[in-house]
């Protein structure tokens, strides 16, 4: 039951940033909106920082990829991790807020929970590097950068994500970092 509970505050407060934006993401507010009573949250975390820090880390600490992967397919791990962090994380008014700096609180914790998933991903960027599978001068900053800045961009230009986003993203970025002799749905 308590982690039933604790599962439902992370989840209300992820839907409540996502949809709402941050400032939406209070105690009281993801009482109502999972149902768990604020005695409950309040147990859990003393004040809407605590909550909202461990709802990011739910979404925002990935696990490495599990076994060796091709270099396309560490790529497509990366973007996919790397988009997460915006789709199924702060959201797009999540995004707005945090490049507006409308809420300054939100924005220093948010980047201190980024700051985690992106040594993160670069990990594993830096794996592929040393095993050959990506190519040696990949800056993950950059490819980091570049993959979120892609998705803000579609985002704002059409209003949605499209389904084939992350392809079109893999085979974008492939010249960049798979080696030379390496191509996109090419075996390695």
């Amino acid at each position: 039951m308590a982690s039933d509970s604790g599962a439902k505050i992370i989840t209300a407060a992820l839907e409540l940033l996502r949809t709402r934006g941050p400032a939406a993401v209070t105690i009281e507010a993801v009482a109502a909106h999972s149902g768990v009573a604020r005695t409950t949250i309040y147990r859990r975390y003393r004040n809407r920082d605590e909550m909202l820090t461990a709802a990011l880390l739910d979404v925002g600490t990935p696990s490495a990829p599990d076994g060796e992967l091709s270099g396309e397919d560490r790529l497509r791990w990366v973007v996919r991790q790397a988009a997460s962090m915006v789709v199924d994380g702060i959201g797009f008014g999540g995004m707005a807020a945090l490049i507006t700096d409308t809420d300054p609180a939100f924005a220093e914790l948010f980047r201190r929970v980024l700051g985690e998933h992106r040594t993160r991903l670069a990990e594993v960027l830096a794996t592929g590097t040393a095993q050959g599978t990506l190519a040696d001068g990949v800056d993950p900053d950059t490819v980091i950068d570049g993959i979120v800045g892609v998705l803000v961009a579609e985002r704002a230009r059409t209003g949605a994500i499209g389904p084939d986003w992350e392809g079109r993203v893999v085979a974008m970025f492939a010249p960049v970092a798979l080696p030379a002799d390496v191509r996109v749905g090419n075996p390695e």
